[in-house]
């Protein structure tokens, strides 16, 4: 479970790296990262930081990208919160797939509902 002072670090951390990734994407055009959600350890020395990609295609590299650049990141960011924060965490960045996974139900979802769509018109046109 998660305490407080864990709940106010993540949103102050997610906020921040935010910031720091859009103002490192606006450089780079054609790709859009955003924090989707961070989580401390209950010790406040590590913080798991879950980022999506827009484009999904280009997730990977990006996200290789971000975690050889982890310690110059973890260094703006503790420019950043140094006056909130004692000591910045380590960051550990992960890939957030749950849009993915979330269009890809819905597509699987979208497709009966189609046929079934098509198979009552058809029967209400051949009722007539």
């Amino acid at each position: 479970m998660e305490t407080t002072r864990q709940a106010k670090i993540s949103r102050l951390l997610q906020k921040e790296l935010s910031e720091i990734f859009r103002k490192q994407t606006a450089k780079i055009r054609g790709s859009i990262v955003t924090v989707t959600t961070v989580r401390v350890s209950p010790d406040l020395s590590v913080a798991k930081a879950y980022i999506s990609v827009f484009p999904s295609d280009k997730s990977e590299a990006v996200l290789e990208s971000v975690r050889k650049s982890a310690q110059s990141i973890r260094y703006e960011l503790a420019k950043i919160v140094r006056y909130q924060l004692r000591k910045t965490p380590e960051l550990s960045f992960f890939l957030d797939d749950s849009m993915d996974y979330l269009e890809n139900i819905d597509s699987l979802l979208g497709k009966p509902r189609q046929d079934t769509e098509t198979k009552a018109e058809s029967e209400d046109a051949s009722e007539k």
